[in-house]
């Protein structure tokens, strides 16, 4: 974070200000840093402001040039400055360093002649690399002078013959040659011109290949080596960043690796992060973005481009799923449009660029894609060990039965174009499989199923003209197309006459005057216009796929202007043959290496220069001179190849002739024998052969294959022929042989002019560089070939770019944005007007070092990290700002939301209390309704209780009385006393009273309790009315089993009296006739009983007599008192039945205390009855006593 110092006021005039500013330097340089060098002189060139920036060392140690040595070093051959250039990354001229000098160490001026210690030199160094600040850019000139490094016998790099570079520690020194050790402890000697220092420890695997001490080949090379050999296959170089092809699956991509970089919690190297970076500059600036993607073929540039589109599906993920299709269209191109090829497995056979719009809020809303130069030999012609277009193999392997039924499908072996080259599969790659997902891929970008099925027929149709075979009729070679299958099912998926194809492929129309003339084609003529009809259908079949996709993605009318197109084009390729197609590959690579020069190199220096910089101007490859041998007119090579295809009898000799004529004097060019020349590119020499360059620059069909197309059937095949209906040129003469009807631009002029659109476009937009790295040419994952990484390295010019990035100033602004952006961080008293002043001014505020930036004429330019500390200054001050805003903000809300809502609760109390009283008024009338309607419900409730107890009463005393009255009847009998008549009425009389009195008191208590408790009763109305009928049920068998056993009981007396009466007339016939004795036994079987307290045993009275029977009268009596029992049990169940509605609780424990009662009553009873029955055993006569016996023990028994 950058600290605030004490205000200095700014002068008007700005060379007093850029005075105090060296000033300021001078009197705040920290007591540890070295005096500065000598002041640059103003420039008399032109009338330039000085720089407020003291000039920087260019090497460690090392002084400027002398004239004499700047100008001897200004003619140095080309060849040798680009070796040097390869070794050292620059020509800049060095001095030689003193010994005991420590590289690492800023230069310090001569006039103080202060010279530290080495160690502590040493020291200073590791302190200074392991902070990771690059403090005054310290330039890497080193490699020639190792006296330092010799005499501290520090790491180096040396180069042994035919063995990349070397990781080493010098041993010894004599004259120009050095003993080194090496790593595997072996010792060499090398000459000291072969040895290059090397970077400390501390600094293997930088993401940044800035942040190197010592830029030079082999320490970029193993630093590249030991981030690839820990799967980290992404470093930066400078603006670049470097992609090494792993061959395998690495764990650097997925939602987590997105949403981490979409949050910026990861900053190293990444597709992810430099999509990112496009995004957001977009987002914010408003500005076209591009994604450049270079490199060899099988570097892994398509994948490289599909993991852009991720990230950037990712980002901008719309609510349509255009963001789906966008990636799913890879899928469509890789099918039609890559192939696998000597070096790769995949490689992509066209160019595209892929172009994603998006809306203001930045979701994607549509895509563009364009194409360059689809390779269509490889359809007809495959070299061995190649494949053609994977969409072939796939159809031919997924295609389901109906499909195939339909296009006569066969295996792709059976097929001329496909099996030719003897490699019909891929290593772990399952075309079946492919299949379906490129049929999920047409579904997801919505090509019908008809189009799909129209183009599945033209690729089936290429397959069978492929089989089409010729036979030769005559010695002149004439032929004719053999009628087999092949011709059939090709007319058949074409849409044409067998007899019209095979017309087409057998003859030729010339046009003599007049009149037409048919000549029969030679062998190779008809297999050239068979194989033209084949390319051309799958190259329109392509076009036609890519305007279909263009169509789905189509933007809309969201479209805002706003885009980022990501360019995967082929890499340079260099094979031991070469023929037209690498030709036009390399010239798209050159033009491409062109557009990453201007940006990185021309433009980067041009700037700095034009601006007023101080800058030493850095060489680098430039290939403007190749461009110019393909474009420059009328004697460029594209050129001269359009001239030589206008004549008819031209041949490549004719062809490699007219180039060897004109363009022998160009360095580039250098011609060969049989018809082929080289051209040293870029990233090397190329040989190509020109044996087919005319016939693949012309690239017309006959006339009679345009008509054939039109007269189809097929819809695909007459819209491919519209597209060569064109105006014919005028013959030149009445009969031209072998010359098609139609006319069109060359291909490599419409490839010239694709690739001059697509510079046009890419210069519209920001460019950002990805180059790619092929690190084995075997795709083993984990090798890595230092000389052929080196090589890429060199051709694709990023050893340039980190030179450039880490001595350059890549944060700039003009003084305007500079001024409004960071001026409200001045105070208020600053009088500075001009944004010029303003922005030296807010530099000086802060305490900017100047060897961290520059002042020129129209903008500031800035080290690497400078604008994101004032960023950080404005972000703090912002927040500030935003803080007290807020705090202020939020109490004036408070206080306003205070005071509405004391009106607001003013108001409510106002509105609450009148609703309230409203509220209790109506709820006092309901309640008074309410208690005398539960009033009224009370007494209704008591009367109706009273009425029951009363009835109830009545009818307990009738009971009782009439029962008295038939004990009277009964006593009054002949043989009883008449006390004992007189007494039964008055002992039961009064406890019947008493226990009357003692209800009516118990109903008295529980209508007191039902008046006070009639509120809680109401609520448990429910639970005691379910409870009751419970209850009632048990009443009701308890009724039936009172009565059952009533009469068990009855039955018994009446066979108990039944049986003494027969044995009493048996034993005293003549004294006891006509008297009767009950009979009753013990019965066990009864499980309660009603007794009554107010019975009473009658007296027994026993008489010698004749008249008198003791037995018979004690049974009598018995059976009497159990029917006045039973009487008096009924009537007291009745009353309970009948009082049940008044007192639920007091009927339940009724019920309980009548069958305690009954229980005793049980008891007692059966007392008095086994008394009865033991003394009327004891009155036994004779036999009659034995008869008893036996019937009462089978009687006990039985029961």
């Amino acid at each position: 974070m950058l600290s605030i110092s004490p205000n200095s006021m700014a002068r008007s005039s700005l060379e007093e200000m850029l005075d105090s500013l060296r000033q300021r330097d001078d009197n705040e340089k920290p007591k540890d840093m070295p005096p500065a060098l000598p002041a640059r002189p103003r420039s008399t060139s032109r009338a330039r402001l000085p720089s407020t920036k003291r000039p920087l060392p260019t090497s460690s140690g090392i002084g400027e040039p002398d004239t004499a040595e700047s100008s001897s070093n200004s003619n140095v051959d080309k060849e040798e400055r680009k070796g040097l250039r390869r070794n050292s990354f620059g020509s800049k001229n060095v001095r030689e360093m003193k010994p005991g000098e420590s590289p690492y160490q800023m230069a310090a001026s001569d006039e103080k002649g202060h010279d530290l210690k080495a160690d502590e030199e040493t020291k200073a160094n590791l302190a200074n690399s392991k902070s990771g600040l690059l403090q005054g850019f310290r330039e890497p000139e080193l490699d020639d002078n190792l006296g330092y490094f010799i005499k501290k016998k520090l790491r180096v790099w040396c180069r042994l013959h035919n063995v990349p570079w070397q990781s080493g520690q010098i041993q010894s020194t004599s004259g120009e040659k050095a003993s080194v050790r090496l790593l595997d402890e072996s010792v060499v000697t090398v000459p000291t011109q072969d040895l290059l220092p090397a970077n400390p420890d501390i600094l293997e695997g930088v993401d940044d290949l800035i942040q190197l001490s010592y830029l030079n080949e082999p320490s970029v090379l193993h630093n590249l080596q030991y981030r690839y050999s820990r799967d980290i296959v992404y470093s930066k170089a400078g603006p670049v960043l470097v992609a090494v092809n792993p061959f395998k699956d690495v764990q650097l991509y997925g939602n987590d690796f997105v949403t981490a970089y979409r949050q910026n919690l990861l900053d190293s190297p990444h597709v992810y992060a430099l999509a990112d970076t496009a995004y957001n500059e977009m987002m914010t600036d408003g500005i076209n973005q591009s994604i450049i993607i270079s490199g060899e073929s099988g570097a892994g540039k398509t994948e490289t481009a599909k993991i852009a589109m991720q990230y950037l599906a990712a980002l901008g993920g719309g609510s349509g799923g255009i963001e789906s299709e966008v990636l799913l269209t890879s899928c469509l191109l890789e099918a039609f449009g890559n192939a696998k090829t000597a070096r790769n497995n995949n490689s992509s056979r066209f160019g595209k660029l892929i172009e994603i719009h998006f809306t203001a809020a930045g979701k994607i809303c549509g895509a563009k894609i364009q194409t360059f130069l689809l390779e269509k030999s490889r359809v007809v012609q495959l070299a061995q060990g190649e494949r053609s277009y994977h969409i072939f193999y796939q159809l031919c392997a997924g295609a389901p039965d109906g499909l195939r039924g339909r296009l006569r499908l066969k295996r792709a072996s059976d097929y001329s174009y496909l099996n030719q080259s003897d490699c019909l599969t891929i290593h772990d790659v399952d075309d079946a499989q492919k299949f379906h997902m490129l049929m999920d891929a047409f579904n997801t970008t919505r090509i019908c199923k008809d189009d799909q099925e129209h183009a599945f027929e033209m690729l089936a149709a290429v397959l069978w003209l492929g089989n089409i075979s010729f036979l030769v009729i005559d010695n002149e070679n004439h032929i004719e197309v053999v009628a087999d299958e092949a011709v059939t099912n090709a007319a058949g998926l074409i849409g044409c006459g067998i007899q019209d194809l095979m017309l087409a492929l057998s003859t030729h129309s010339i046009q003599a005057g007049k009149d037409k003339v048919a000549k029969n084609l030679t062998l190779q003529q008809a297999i050239d216009t068979r194989d033209s009809l084949a390319k051309f259908i799958y190259a329109s079949l392509f076009d036609w796929l890519v305007e279909k996709i263009n169509l789905s993605l189509a933007m809309g009318k969201q479209h805002t202007g706003r885009s980022i197109s990501i360019l995967d084009i082929y890499g340079f390729e260099s094979f031991k043959k070469n023929s037209f197609e690498q030709f036009c590959i390399n010239y798209a690579n050159e033009r491409l290496q062109q557009h990453f020069n201007r940006h990185l190199f021309k433009l980067e220096q041009e700037g700095y220069e034009l601006d007023g910089i101080d800058w030493t101007k850095i060489d680098f490859e430039d290939n403007q001179d190749c461009l110019d041998l393909f474009e420059k007119r009328p004697l460029g090579l594209i050129s001269l190849l359009d001239e030589e295809s206008n004549f008819p009898k031209a041949t490549n000799l004719t062809l490699t002739t007219k180039l060897k004529q004109h363009l022998k004097g160009n360095h580039r060019f250098k011609g060969e024998r049989d018809g082929a020349f080289t051209v040293r590119h870029y990233a090397g020499e190329v040989l190509y052969d020109t044996g087919e360059f005319l016939e693949k620059n012309r690239d017309l069909l006959h006339s009679e294959i345009i008509q054939l197309l039109s007269s189809c059937t097929s819809q695909l095949s007459q819209l491919f022929a519209s597209m060569l209906k064109q105006p014919q040129k005028p013959a030149s003469s009445p009969i031209q042989v072998g010359m098609p009807a139609c006319q069109k631009q060359s291909v490599a002029t419409k490839f010239k002019d694709q690739l001059f659109k697509l510079m046009q476009q890419l210069e519209s937009t920001t460019p950002h560089f990805i180059r790619c790295i092929k690190p084995n040419n075997k795709h083993i994952p984990g090798m890595f070939d230092k000389n052929l990484v080196l090589e890429q390295l060199r051709c694709c010019g990023v050893l340039e770019v980190v030179r450039i990035a880490r001595s350059g100033y890549p944060t700039r602004m003009t003084h305007q944005e500079f001024t409004r952006r960071y001026g409200f961080l001045l105070p208020e008293n600053h009088t500075c007007q001009d944004p010029l002043s303003t922005s030296v001014a807010i530099l000086q505020q802060f305490d900017i070092l100047p060897e961290m930036y520059q002042v020129g004429y129209t903008k500031l330019y800035f080290r690497t990290g400078q604008i994101g500390s004032l960023e950080n200054v404005r972000k703090q001050v912002l927040q500030g700002t935003l803080e007290v805003q807020k705090c202020f903000r939020g109490h004036r809300a408070r206080r306003y939301f205070h005071e509405l809502k004391g009106g607001v609760v003013t108001l409510q109390s106002y509105v609450r209390g009148e609703i309230a009283r409203k509220e209790y008024s109506i709820l006092l009338s309901l309640k008074k309704q309410a208690a005398c309607k539960k009033l009224d419900e009370q007494l209704m409730a008591v009367v109706q209780i009273q009425s029951v107890i009363r009835g109830w009463l009545v009818r307990r005393y009738f009971s009782s009385l009439q029962d008295s009255k038939e004990s009277n009847v009964s006593k009054r009998r002949p043989g009883r006393r008449s006390s004992e008549i007189k007494d039964l009425p008055l002992e039961v009389l009064p406890s019947i009273v008493e226990e009357l009195q003692k209800r009516i008191l118990m109903t008295e208590a529980a209508l007191g309790r039902k008046e006070k408790e009639n509120a809680a009763l109401r609520e448990q109305v429910q639970q005691f009315e379910s409870r009751w009928s419970e209850y009632e049920t048990k009443m009701k068998s308890m009724e039936e089993m009172w009565q059952k056993q009533m009469a068990s009981l009855q039955m018994s007396l009446a066979a108990a009296k039944k049986s003494l009466g027969t044995d009493n007339t048996t034993g005293q016939p003549e004294k006891h006739h006509g008297a009767q004795s009950p009979s009753f036994y013990d019965s066990e079987e009864m499980s309660f009983g009603p007794h009554t307290p107010s019975g009473s045993t009658p007296t027994r009275i026993l008489n010698n007599g004749t008249n008198t029977n003791g037995g018979l009268n004690s049974i009598s009596t018995l059976a009497n008192e159990f029917e006045q029992s039973r009487r008096n049990f009924d009537h007291e169940a009745q009353a309970i039945v009948e009082v049940k509605s008044a007192d639920t609780v007091n009927s339940v424990e009724d019920i309980r205390s009548l069958k305690y009662k009954f229980e005793a009553w049980k008891k007692d009873f059966k007392v008095r009855l086994r008394e009865a029955k033991a003394k009327a055993h004891r009155l036994g006569y004779g036999d009659a006593e034995k008869y008893r016996r036996k019937w009462w023990g089978k009687r006990t028994k039985r029961f």
